[in-house]
C-alpha cells in the first residue's frame, strides 16, 4: 500500500501548491548569521485584501466582533510566545524561534485586517473542515492550513492555477476525485475539496510519519522533500532539512505555526473578528436538470452573490444536466420557496438563462442558389447528373416541359 501511495504522490510531484507563484518574501538570519530570504505562502499575499474590501462593500461583513479591535499590536515577549504555543492542544509540534516570530508578527501587524476577516470566515467553514479531519482521524490543528493556503477564500486562484480553500492544482484535484470542467470546479467546493485534502494529507503521513514533513510535502511535493532528506544525510526532521528546502517551503511550517497561534490568541493582539452576514443555516437539494443560479435568485428573491457564495463550484452560475445529481445549497429560509416554485424556477426566462440548443436546423441561404448556362450538346439529364439533382427538380425550378432546352439559356440547378 505504501509503495502505491509513493508512486501516486511522485506522479503528483507538482503537489497542491508547488507551482504557485510567490511574489513576496521576508528576510531572516540563518544559523551562521547570514540573511536568508523566505517567500510567503499564497494566503499571506496582499492580493487577498481585495477580497476583504469586496465583502465589506457588499455588506457581507461588518467590522464588529467579540474583542476590542486596536490599531497597534501589543508587545509580546519570546517567553510568552513559547508558553502560548505550548498551551495549544495539538499533536503537531509547534516550536518557537525567530522565524516563527517573524510570521506571527506579520499576521499581528501587517495583516491585522485580513486576520479579522479570516476569523469571520473561519466560523463559516470550520465545521466543514473539522468534520472532515475528524472523519479521517487527522489532527484538528490542520484546520488552519487553509489560512496560509487561501486565506479561507474558496474562490482563491494562484497565478499558476491552484484553486480553492486548499489550493489544489488541476491534476492533483482530479487524482483525488474532484470534478473539474468548464462549468464545475469542485476544488472550490468547501466540502468536497476538504475531504480530498484530508485524504491527500493522510497519504502523505503514510510516507513520512511526521506532520511537519507532511506540511512541507503538501507545499512543495514529496519528490522535493525526499531530495532534501538525501542532501541532509537522511535527516527526517523539518528543521534539520530546512536549509535544503525551496524558499517557499522554508516559510511554510513557520507560517502554519503562526496561523495556529494568531487564530487562537487573536484577542491578546487586539484583533476583533468581523461578523459575517451569511445565512445562519443552509440546506441542500439535488438538481438533475440544467438550472441557472439567477433563475433561483430572481424567483425566490435571493441575493445572487450570497447564492454564489453558497455554491462556489459553479463557475458560470450554471448547474448542468449531466445524468447525475448536483448539489444546490440554499439558505434555510429560502428552501420552501424553491420547493413550492420548482417548475416555475426551471421555466423562468428560458430565452435568457437557457439558450443552449439541443438540435438545430440548417437553412440554405439564397446565396446558395446556383445557375448553369446551357452549352451545345448538353442534355437535361446530363446537367442533372453534373449537379447531383434530378431531372424532375430541374423542370420544377425552371418551368421546363419535356426535355427541350435552348443553347445559351441560364437555368437554376440548385
Amino acid at each position: 500500500m505504501k509503495k502505491t501511495i509513493i508512486c501516486l504522490l511522485t506522479l503528483l510531484s507538482s503537489s497542491v501548491t508547488f507551482a504557485q507563484q510567490r511574489i513576496e518574501s521576508i528576510t531572516v538570519k540563518g544559523n551562521t548569521g547570514e540573511n536568508q530570504e523566505i517567500q510567503l505562502p499564497e494566503g499571506m499575499l496582499s492580493e487577498t485584501d481585495s477580497l476583504y474590501l469586496d465583502w465589506v462593500s457588499k455588506h457581507y461583513i461588518t467590522p464588529t466582533g467579540n474583542c476590542t479591535m486596536g490599531k497597534a499590536n501589543p508587545y509580546v515577549s519570546d517567553s510568552v510566545y513559547i508558553t502560548r504555543l505550548q498551551r495549544i492542544p495539538a499533536i503537531i509540534e509547534m516550536p518557537y524561534n525567530d522565524i516563527v516570530r517573524k510570521f506571527i508578527d506579520m499576521y499581528a501587524v501587517r495583516l491585522r485586517n485580513k486576520v479579522s476577516f479570516m476569523l469571520s470566515a473561519n466560523n463559516f467553514y470550520m465545521p466543514i473542515i473539522e468534520e472532515a479531519l475528524d472523519l479521517y482521524n487527522l489532527p484538528l490543528e490542520l484546520r488552519y492550513l487553509p489560512v496560509i493556503e487561501s486565506a479561507l477564500n474558496p474562490m482563491a486562484t494562484s497565478r499558476q492555477g491552484a484553486v480553492g480553500l486548499w489550493q489544489f492544482m488541476l491534476r492533483t484535484g482530479k487524482a483525488y476525485g474532484l470534478e473539474v470542467n468548464s462549468l464545475i470546479d469542485e476544488r472550490r467546493d468547501p466540502l468536497k475539496s476538504t475531504r480530498a485534502a484530508a485524504r491527500y494529507l493522510k497519504d502523505l503521513y503514510e510516507i513520512y510519519h511526521d506532520w511537519n514533513l507532511v506540511l512541507a510535502a503538501y507545499n512543495c511535493g514529496p519528490g522535493t522533500i525526499n531530495k532534501a532528506i538525501r542532501r541532509a544525510g537522511g535527516a527526517t526532521d523539518f528543521w534539520s532539512i530546512y536549509n535544503f528546502l525551496p524558499k517557499e517551503t522554508r516559510g511554510y511550517v513557520p507560517a502554519f505555526i503562526a496561523a495556529n497561534y494568531i487564530m487562537t490568541y487573536y484577542c491578546e493582539h487586539d484583533i476583533s473578528p468581523m461578523a459575517m452576514q451569511m445565512p445562519e443555516g443552509s440546506d441542500t437539494v439535488h438538481i438533475y436538470k440544467t438550472l441557472n443560479l439567477n433563475q433561483i435568485a430572481e424567483v425566490c428573491d435571493i441575493n445572487i452573490d450570497q447564492l454564489r457564495a453558497l455554491n462556489p463550484k459553479y463557475r458560470k452560475d450554471i448547474i448542468p444536466e449531466t445524468g447525475s445529481a448536483h448539489a444546490l445549497h440554499l439558505p434555510n429560509d429560502k428552501m420552501s420557496c424553491f420547493l413550492a416554485n420548482e417548475d416555475s424556477i426551471f421555466n423562468y426566462k428560458p430565452q435568457i438563462y437557457n439558450k443552449r440548443r439541443s438540435t438545430v436546423t440548417v437553412t440554405t441561404p439564397k446565396s446558395a442558389v446556383r445557375y448553369h448556362k446551357i452549352r451545345r450538346g448538353e442534355t437535361l439529364g446530363g446537367i442533372a447528373a453534373k449537379y447531383h439533382v434530378s431531372v424532375k427538380q430541374l423542370r420544377q425550378w425552371n418551368g421546363i416541359k419535356g426535355n427541350n432546352i435552348r443553347i445559351g439559356r441560364t437555368i437554376r440547378v440548385q
